[in-house]
């Protein structure tokens, strides 16, 4: 049975200190190989924050590298070009999304979220920039969530 390890590195930017040098190191893998596959394999998200599962196999050394997708609020966050969503979301705004971006962000995000189709997943994503003080499409959150609730952006969303 290889040794599950979880954790959650910056996108390309992975060092053999903590938490994976600690980790690795009983293990007997090569801890500056893994590191350099765990960055080339997270450098297109560069700026984010990435969950990376690796399963290693004590005995011979190998091991795989599964990279997940950053959070949604990372990826609202890199599109609006900030660094952390705002303390008072119900009134303080940090940036706006358009619905392209949601679009974009619910395709990167398609497997983990809940919603059956377009429509929901992109009301997922609507529903995080609430929590975070993020307009979308230039009004707050929660009205553009009652437009396409309501079907004002069905066209767009029907792909």
């Amino acid at each position: 049975m290889p040794e599950r390890l979880e954790v959650l590195v910056e996108g390309g930017k992975a060092t053999p200190g903590a938490p994976l040098g600690p980790a690795l190191g009983p293990l007997g893998v090569n801890i500056v190989k893994v590191v350099k596959d765990i960055n080339d394999k997270t450098k297109s998200f560069e700026g984010m924050k990435v969950p990376v599962v690796l399963l290693i196999d004590a005995k011979t050394k190998e091991y795989t590298i599964e990279v997940g997708t950053p959070p949604v609020s990372a990826l609202i966050l890199k599109e609006i070009g900030v660094e952390k969503g705002s303390g008072e979301a119900g009134k303080t705004m940090i940036g706006s999304i358009n619905l392209k971006q949601a679009i974009r962000i619910a395709g990167i995000k398609q497997d983990a979220l809940q919603g059956k189709d377009l429509k929901r997943r992109v009301m997922e994503i609507v529903g995080t920039c609430v929590s975070m003080g993020v307009r979308v499409e230039g009004k707050a959150p929660k009205d553009a969530l009652a437009e396409i609730k309501a079907g004002k952006y069905d066209k767009v969303l029907a792909g």
